[in-house]
This record gives structure tokens, C-alpha cells and sequence, in this order.
């Protein structure tokens, strides 16, 4: 296999990975406690979604053909109002990752040289899906630590939790050496 091949099915599990985190955290929350903003200045899980939602729409519908910022995306109106039900919260949450997702397992190796525009500036492919990654792992960290202030000590840990990092290494030792 070849480095591009590898580099595309990394960032596809990246990106799967980022998706799951977010929804395991969501599913911690009521549809009212996914509205609460810690600040004025902060966004609520909602807004965030509403956010990232907008932006893998606008990023990855004809990622290779047009401008990554479309012309009718509201960027500034993704930062407000809300949803009016958990169900229309989440089909805008899988909406923009369907169109990533469709479109990242579409691209080939060749693909990842080419030229394409976010807010008329250039990008290989590259750097266009690496900007992606950082942008919504940033605000998957978000939507993660805005979840666990809400659940305080009723949040369910979605990795190793605290107190535990030995236990898991040990785990994970005897779990390759037995393959081994």
C-alpha cells in the first residue's frame, strides 16, 4: 500500500473516530442540557454542531471543483438560535458529516496534490483535509469538555479513565504480546 492510500484511510478513521467521541458525549445530554452555554461568550453544544455542521457542508460539496466557503453558507448565523428538537439538531449533525464522508472516500492519491480554494485561498488536498482535522477536532474537544461540566460526576468517561492508565497499559501489553 502506498502513502497516500495510507494517509486517506487514516483520516477517514480520524475522522470516524472524531464523530463518535462527539455523539458519545451528546448522548450523555438531554436535547435542554445540549443548549446550555457555560458563558455568554461560549457556544452551546448546539451552536457548535450547528457550526461544524455548516462548515463540512460549505468545506467538502464539490471539494475539488469549488470554493470551500460558499456563497450560501452563514457562518455568522450558524453562532445563533438553535434547533427546535434533538431530532433536526442531529440529522444537520449527520447531513455535514455525510457530505465529508462521501466526499473523502471518493478522493484518490492523485487528488491529494491538487489545488483547491478555502475563502479563495489555495490548499493541496493535503493541507485543505488537515485543516479539517484540526478544525473539528478543536471544536470535538469542545462539545467533550462542555459535556462533562454538565454531567460533572455522572459523566460517563469515554477513554481511559482516571487512576487507570497502568491497568490500561498492562491490558494493552498482554493484548499484543498474545498476537505476537
Amino acid at each position: 500500500m502506498d502513502v497516500g492510500t495510507i494517509y486517506l484511510n487514516e483520516v477517514v478513521d480520524n475522522f470516524r473516530n472524531m464523530k463518535k467521541t462527539a455523539e458519545s458525549a451528546m448522548g450523555q445530554l438531554s436535547f435542554n442540557e445540549l443548549q446550555f452555554a457555560p458563558t455568554e461568550e461560549s457556544n452551546s453544544i448546539a451552536r457548535i454542531v450547528k457550526h461544524m455542521s455548516g462548515n463540512m457542508i460549505s468545506r467538502w460539496t464539490n471539494f475539488l471543483t469549488s470554493d470551500g466557503e460558499k456563497p450560501t453558507r452563514d457562518r455568522d448565523g450558524e453562532f445563533e438560535g438553535s434547533y427546535a428538537s434533538l431530532e433536526e439538531m442531529m440529522s444537520a449533525w449527520s447531513a455535514g458529516w455525510e457530505v465529508l464522508f462521501d466526499t473523502i472516500t471518493q478522493l484518490k492519491v492523485d487528488d491529494l496534490v491538487k489545488t483547491v480554494f478555502i475563502r479563495s485561498e489555495p490548499h493541496n488536498v493535503i493541507q485543505s483535509i488537515e485543516r479539517q482535522v484540526y478544525h473539528l477536532s478543536y471544536h470535538v474537544g469542545q462539545i467533550v469538555y462542555v459535556a462533562k461540566q454538565i454531567r460533572n460526576c455522572e459523566w460517563e468517561v469515554l477513554t481511559i479513565p482516571k487512576g487507570k492508565s497502568r491497568e490500561f497499559q498492562t491490558q494493552m501489553n498482554n493484548q499484543f504480546r498474545n498476537k505476537m
